[in-house]
């Protein structure tokens, strides 16, 4: 562990871009506090950093309830001792055109990628404002400056996220810092959860050409490697041989 290592909370930590973030954090020598909702795998992935030699711990996290993202935050801190990153990962996409009227996606969407952002700045800002500074880097995605069909409620939610975070920066006095992650297509299993036939094949062309998670994970460790005088505000990560 080098001088420079921190306390880092993970949210979706339990696979694709969080579970890369983890496993890239750790071995850079932070120490990660790792959340999500199927614990098997959170216990599997911090059994790993522990035995690579890293410092991992983990608990249950739903991020759509605030009591329990609080509990989280304070779980990372009581036992590291303090909690420097916050990472906003955990997000949905059941994708489909606004017509077929899936209003529980909408709201679930919703709960996931807007409220359990802003419930990881309530739970952590108070934490990170005593102890002199902190940094928020939340995940977005490219569908944060553009819309397509069947995206526009998520699109509206990575949009949320963008806005939160430059508010959220405007708002930080410099102890503070707030990163902004928007990666293109990128390997993972947030295509899983999309139930409309037409949405869900539209997408195995659309993710043809993906990135791998670590290279989103390596984007994040850039920012939170960063001096303290250094906010690194926005990244956007895209494949190379894609035009998304």
């Amino acid at each position: 562990m080098t001088d420079a290592a921190k306390v880092v909370a993970v949210t979706g930590a339990s696979s694709g871009i969080g579970e890369a973030t983890a496993r890239r954090l750790a071995a850079d020598g932070h120490r990660v506090f790792l959340g999500a909702r199927r614990t098997d795998r959170l216990e599997a992935l911090t059994e790993e950093i522990t035995a690579a030699g890293g410092t991992a711990a983990f608990r249950r996290l739903d991020v759509t309830d605030a009591a329990d993202v609080r509990s989280f935050v304070s779980a990372a801190r009581e036992r590291y001792g303090r909690v420097d990153v916050v990472v906003n990962n955990a997000g949905v996409m059941p994708l489909s055109p606004l017509e077929a009227l899936r209003t529980d996606e909408w709201d679930r969407m919703i709960d996931v990628n807007v409220r359990g952002v802003l419930h990881g700045i309530a739970a952590a800002l108070p934490v990170m404002r005593a102890q002199g500074g902190g940094h928020f880097v939340n995940i977005a995605s490219v569908g944060a400056y553009e819309v397509s069909p069947t995206a526009a409620v998520y699109c509206a939610t990575k949009f949320a996220v963008r806005a939160i975070s430059e508010g959220l920066r405007q708002e930080s006095t410099g102890d503070i810092r707030v990163t902004l992650v928007s990666p293109g297509v990128t390997e993972s299993e947030l295509a899983d959860g999309i139930s409309d036939p037409a949405a869900r094949e539209a997408m195995k062309t659309y993710r043809a050409v993906a990135l791998p998670a670590s290279a989103v994970a390596a984007a994040i460790a850039h920012a939170v490697s960063q001096p303290p005088q250094v906010d690194v505000n926005e990244i956007v990560v895209r494949p190379t041989a894609s035009a998304q």
